[in-house]
């Protein structure tokens, strides 16, 4: 696995996401809080690889270190969705705790999220 340079790790109060990119899969940990006041930074990581030169197959989030999530922070996951499926990507969701689930789950967007992850 390839860390990326470090202007692609992007470090705020509440959130830390860093992202690995390994052949055609791109793999972005998201730990802390995703929520207004820094959604944008796991936005910017996604779409900036997503736009690359080198296409991507797979888009995996992972949310095991995730504490908090606001309605900002699941437009967000559906705007990546959005510009994942654009490029021919597919959005993962791993390791996602039990207050994503729900959030999803309360909105009714699991079964759209979620379909590729086998849960």
């Amino acid at each position: 696995m390839t860390d990326l340079p470090p202007s692609d790790r992007t470090d705020s109060p509440g959130l830390t996401v860093t992202a690995h990119r390994q052949r055609r899969t791109l793999t972005v940990r998201v730990r802390g809080e995703l929520d207004y006041d820094n959604v944008d930074e796991l936005l910017d990581t996604v779409t900036h690889q997503l736009s690359s030169d080198a296409p991507l197959r797979d888009v995996r989030l992972d949310f095991s270190d995730l504490t908090w999530i606001d309605s900002s922070g699941l437009s967000a996951l559906l705007m990546i969705h959005r510009h994942a499926d654009t490029v021919g990507a597919t959005l993962r969701l791993d390791n996602r705790p039990a207050l994503l689930d729900r959030v999803l789950r309360i909105t009714n967007v699991q079964d759209h999220l979620a379909r590729h992850d086998g849960t």
